[in-house]
């Protein structure tokens, strides 16, 4: 697999919540963070390591060999350490398409999961 993009960033809720909320975005009750555009679709989960680690399908239909992952660690003050990486095992795109996709998936998780612990 090559790595398209990795980003890592400080969530405050602790590693279990935040591995809940990529394992389920739309469960009833919980956080709906996870708001697709018209030319992305829902990831599959392909796998888990509760509470430490989520493997997602690609979101993106005409890339859907990508894997999205995402390391979860304990941080000291009881929050967690989110990594994504974009994977995929064929050729890398073009430097705007891995800009693009590097963009969104840093929206998802940094702005919107984020926000949606209130912070």
């Amino acid at each position: 697999m090559i790595e398209l993009g990795s980003r890592e960033r400080r969530q405050p809720p602790p590693p279990h919540i935040v591995w809940e909320s990529l394992t389920d975005p739309w469960r009833p009750g919980g956080r709906q963070w996870l708001d697709l555009n018209p030319d992305e679709v829902k990831p599959r989960i392909l796998r888990v390591v509760e509470p430490e680690l989520v493997v997602w399908s690609s979101l993106w239909p005409d890339r859907p060999d990508d894997e999205i992952r995402f390391d979860i660690r304990p941080t000291e003050d009881g929050g967690c350490s989110l990594r994504w990486t974009l994977l995929t095992p064929a050729e890398a795109p073009e430097q705007a398409v891995i800009g693009r996709l590097r963009y969104r998936l840093n929206f998802l998780i940094n702005a919107q999961l984020r926000f949606s612990f209130g912070q």
